[in-house]
């Protein structure tokens, strides 16, 4: 519905903006992150992630609405993008940037120079 997509439109920029102006820091996630966060599948269903939440998070009531349970998904999936394995975090340009990095990762795998 259109009209739907107009008001959240409206709501989330208004909420971006509340945010940015006190310096608060915005991160956004799309719905298949999310999801594929929280169950292992960006296509799950919003039973399927309430339903892993209740096992990640050990509670046992099934809201009527499932709005509650989107909210924690966000919550948890940040939660998740904020942990990280140790050591130092770093990023890559390419393919060729990580396996030239991590040669023991990638044993046996052949890095094809760019021309």
């Amino acid at each position: 519905n259109i009209q739907v997509l107009l008001k959240l439109g409206r709501a989330q920029g208004t909420a971006i903006a509340a945010a940015l102006s006190r310096n608060i820091s915005v991160t956004e996630y799309s719905p298949r992150k999310i999801k594929q966060s929280i169950t292992g599948n960006g296509n799950a269903t919003k039973e399927q992630v309430a339903a892993m939440l209740q096992r990640l998070l050990n509670f046992k009531e099934t809201p009527e609405f499932l709005d509650a349970t989107d909210g924690l998904a966000v919550a948890v999936c940040h939660s998740f993008q904020k942990i990280t394995t140790g050591g130092k975090s770093k990023t890559y340009s390419g393919w060729e940037s990580f396996v030239t990095d991590n040669k023991t990762k990638v044993k046996g795998l052949a890095v094809k120079a760019k021309k």
